[in-house]
């Protein structure tokens, strides 16, 4: 009997776990999804993200083909006004090549503490290094003034 209440116990916990995490969601900039990169969810931590704390974005994908290198470009909207403008090395938050299969693009970043609140949208394009647009997504997230937990 408490081994059944153990692992009740557990089940549960891990119910709660998965109900607070959820995935964003995201558009494909070309309606057609015809990237040689698909999407598949998009997760940020912490969410709502916290204006001088660091933000984790992972992407998680698939690709058919080898990628051996390229870039991310990241554009940022707040209430549609371009914010923000960045181009990465490809290479810098995932190792290279990307072989054939499933991958995570991971990117960590914290926010300046005057960011102000609200809705943003990022839009992240991959580009090969030959210069072909390997995928082009869009997405909101919130940025929330101060912090979700005290610091007592």
């Amino acid at each position: 009997m408490e081994h059944l209440k153990h692992t009740l116990l557990i089940l549960f916990a891990i119910h709660l776990f998965f109900s607070f995490a959820q995935a964003t969601h995201f558009k494909y900039c070309d309606k057609k999804d015809s990237y040689a990169i698909k999407v598949q969810g998009v997760d940020i931590s912490p969410d709502p993200v916290l204006p001088g704390k660091p933000a984790t974005f992972n992407i998680s994908a698939s690709t058919s083909q080898s990628v051996a290198g390229g870039k991310v470009e990241i554009a940022v909207s707040f209430f549609s006004v371009h914010v923000h403008s960045e181009t990465r090395d490809l290479c810098e938050d995932i190792p290279c090549p990307i072989a054939a299969g499933s991958f995570v693009l991971s990117h960590s970043q914290t926010l300046p503490v005057f960011t102000p609140p609200g809705s943003y949208t990022l839009k992240m394009t991959m580009i090969d290094g030959n210069g072909q647009e390997l995928s082009c997504i869009s997405f909101n997230f919130k940025i929330h003034f101060g912090t979700l937990i005290s610091d007592v």
